[in-house]
C-alpha cells in the first residue's frame, strides 16, 4: 500500500509596527488606513456577514470532511479490488493446473510449461496488471500488455520472485511507482516448485483514478460552495429585511409620541420581536401617560389651595388673633393639599404589579368592619343589607378604602338620619359589595360623569373633597379585575356596587372595562 509522507511548510512570522501619528499630519501618518478601519470594522461587525462566514466556515469544513472520507473510501475500495484481482489471478492457475490440457484432454500432469502457457493464452492482463513465469528459476513466459514499467527488467525483482518456494503477497517501489504482486509457486513432477506465476499491479497507476474522481469531487464541492455562499447572502438578506424595517420604525418613533407601532408579520422570532417591542412602547405610553395625568391632575388641584396659602402669607399681619385665623386656614389648606397628592399617587399607581397584595379573607368579618367604621363618618341610620359567609383572595385594605370611600361620598350626599345601607353577596363566580343611600340621586346625563378625575355632581365643589374619591374606587375595582356598577334614579338615592371575581388575583383581564 502507498506510504504518503506529509509535508510541512515553514512560515516565518511577520511582525507588523504601527507608528502613531506624526506631527506631518493625519495623512502623512496613516490617519486615512485608520478612517478606512472604521467601515471594515463595521461590515464585519455586521450580523448578516457573520451569519455567511458561519454558513460558508461550515459549508467548507463540511466540503472538506466529506472529501477525506469519500479519498480513505475510495483507497480502501482500491485495495479491496487489487486484493480481489490477484487472488483471483492465482485461483485461475491453481484450477488450470489440476485440470486437463484443452488440446489433448490429457491432464497436465505437473507439466508447468504448457499450465503457464495456456493460462497466458486464456487470461489477459487488465491494465497497469503484468503476468511472469518463472520455470526451473529462468523467466518463461509474461504477459503481452502495455505497463508503464518492464518488471521483467528488473533483474534484482526477477531473481527474487524466481527462486520462490511459498506463496508471496507484498509490494515493491518501481520507477514507475509502487507495484503490489502475488507470487505462486507451481510443482512439477516431484517435490520442489518447478515454476512461479506473478500477478502484479501498478497500485499508483490505479490510484490515478482515485486522483481524478477526488478532484472531480473538489470541483463539485467548489462550486456548490459558491453557490451556497450566494444563496446564503441572499438568505440571510432576506431574513434580515424585517430586522431593518423594525430598526427603522423603531427610529422613527421619537419620545414625544409613543403611540405609533411596528408592522407585526406572522409568529416567527421577527414577529415576536415586534410584538414585545410593541408591548414595551405600550407599557411606556401608559406610563408616560400616568405621568403626564399625574402632573397635569397636581397642576390643576393644587393650584387653588396654592394661590390661597401664598395670599393669605403675603396679607399676613402682626395682630395674633389674624395670625392664629390665617395659620388655621394655611393648615387647612395644606392639609387638603396632601389629601389631594395621596390620591393622585393612588391614582398614578394602580396599574403597577405592586398595587395590590392579595391574601384570603372573609367577606363576612370585612363588611362587619365597614359597617363599623363607616358609622362613625357621620349621624345616620346606617343598615347591614346583607351578609355572606365566603373567603375571596383579594387585597383587604384596598377593598376597605373603597368601601369607605363610598360610605363617605353617602354621608356628603344624604342629611342627618337619612338611611345608608351596606352588603354583600356572593354567587355565581362573583363577589358584589354595595353602598346605597338615600339622598337626592344623579341625574341621568351626569351619571357616565361621574368617575371622572375632579368631577362634581352638578358642578359643585367641596372644601372637604377634590372630586377623586370615584376614581380612587374605580382604579382599585380595575386593579382588582372588576367593574364598579352606578344605579341611581333621581330622587331615589344612588347605588353603588363593586363586582369582583371570587378569586381576582387567579383570573387577570376579566371583568376590566
Amino acid at each position: 500500500m502507498q506510504t504518503m509522507t506529509p509535508m510541512t511548510t515553514t512560515t516565518e512570522a511577520t511582525t507588523a509596527r504601527t507608528e502613531p501619528p506624526t506631527e506631518a499630519g493625519p495623512d502623512a501618518s496613516g490617519g486615512s488606513r485608520w478612517a478606512f478601519a472604521a467601515p471594515v470594522r463595521r461590515f464585519f461587525a455586521s450580523f448578516r456577514v457573520r451569519v455567511l462566514a458561519g454558513y460558508v466556515g461550515l459549508l467548507a469544513a463540511a466540503t472538506v470532511l466529506s472529501i477525506l472520507i469519500a479519498r480513505e473510501a475510495l483507497e480502501r475500495r482500491l485495495d479491496q479490488r487489487v486484493d480481489e484481482a490477484l487472488v483471483q489471478e492465482s485461483r485461475e492457475l491453481r484450477q488450470l493446473a489440476v485440470g486437463n490440457d484443452p488440446e489433448t484432454g490429457v491432464r497436465f500432469a505437473g507439466n508447468v510449461e504448457r499450465i503457464f502457457e495456456v493460462f497466458l493464452e486464456r487470461n489477459v492482463p487488465s491494465r497497469n496488471e503484468a503476468f511472469l513465469t518463472f520455470v526451473e528459476g529462468e523467466p518463461f513466459l509474461r504477459s503481452s500488455q502495455a505497463v508503464p514499467y518492464r518488471l521483467d527488467q528488473d533483474f534484482e525483482l526477477m531473481a527474487s520472485w524466481s527462486s520462490l518456494e511459498a506463496s508471496e503477497r507484498g509490494a515493491v517501489d518501481t520507477p514507475e511507482g509502487m507495484v503490489e504482486y502475488l507470487a505462486v509457486p507451481l510443482v512439477g513432477g516431484g517435490e520442489a516448485p518447478r515454476g512461479v506465476f506473478v500477478a502484479a499491479i501498478f497500485r499508483d497507476r490505479e490510484s490515478g483514478e482515485v486522483s481524478d474522481a477526488l478532484r472531480v469531487a473538489a470541483g463539485v464541492g467548489l462550486g456548490m460552495l459558491l453557490v451556497g455562499s450566494v444563496l446564503a447572502w441572499l438568505l440571510a438578506s432576506r431574513v434580515l429585511r424585517p430586522v431593518k424595517a423594525v430598526t427603522e420604525s423603531a427610529r422613527s418613533i421619537s419620545g414625544g409620541d409613543l403611540s405609533r407601532r411596528l408592522p407585526e408579520s406572522g409568529y416567527d422570532e421577527i414577529g415576536v420581536l415586534a410584538q414585545t417591542f410593541n408591548d414595551m412602547l405600550a407599557r411606556l405610553e401608559t406610563a408616560f401617560e400616568t405621568q403626564q395625568r399625574f402632573v397635569n391632575d397636581a397642576g390643576h388641584e393644587l393650584r387653588t389651595p396654592i394661590t390661597i396659602v401664598r395670599g393669605h402669607l403675603e396679607l399676613l399681619e402682626d395682630d395674633p388673633e389674624d395670625r392664629k385665623a390665617t395659620l388655621a386656614l394655611v393648615m387647612d389648606e395644606l392639609d387638603r393639599m396632601a389629601r389631594i397628592v395621596n390620591d393622585l399617587l393612588i391614582l398614578a399607581k394602580w396599574e403597577q404589579p405592586d398595587f395590590l397584595t392579595p391574601a384570603p379573607f372573609e367577606v363576612g368579618a370585612l363588611i362587619d368592619d365597614v359597617l363599623a367604621k363607616a358609622s362613625a363618618l357621620g349621624p345616620r341610620n346606617w343598615q347591614l343589607d346583607a351578609f355572606a359567609d365566603a373567603t375571596i383572595v383579594a387585597d383587604r385594605q384596598r377593598i376597605t378604602q373603597s368601601l369607605m370611600q363610598l360610605a363617605q361620598n353617602a354621608v356628603q350626599h344624604t342629611e342627618e338620619g337619612d338611611e345608608i345601607g351596606l352588603g354583600v353577596f356572593v354567587g355565581d363566580g362573583q363577589v358584589r359589595f354595595w353602598v346605597r343611600d338615600t339622598g337626592p340621586g344623579i341625574p341621568f346625563e351626569e351619571q357616565a360623569r361621574v368617575f371622572d378625575r375632579f368631577y362634581r355632581a352638578g358642578g359643585e365643589r367641596r372644601s372637604d373633597g377634590a372630586g377623586l374619591g370615584l376614581s380612587i374606587v374605580q382604579a382599585i375595582t380595575r386593579a382588582h379585575r372588576g367593574r364598579l356598577e352606578l344605579s341611581s334614579v333621581p330622587g331615589s338615592g344612588a347605588t353603588f356596587t363593586i363586582v369582583l371575581p371570587e378569586n381576582p388575583a387567579a383570573q387577570p383581564g376579566e371583568g376590566e372595562e
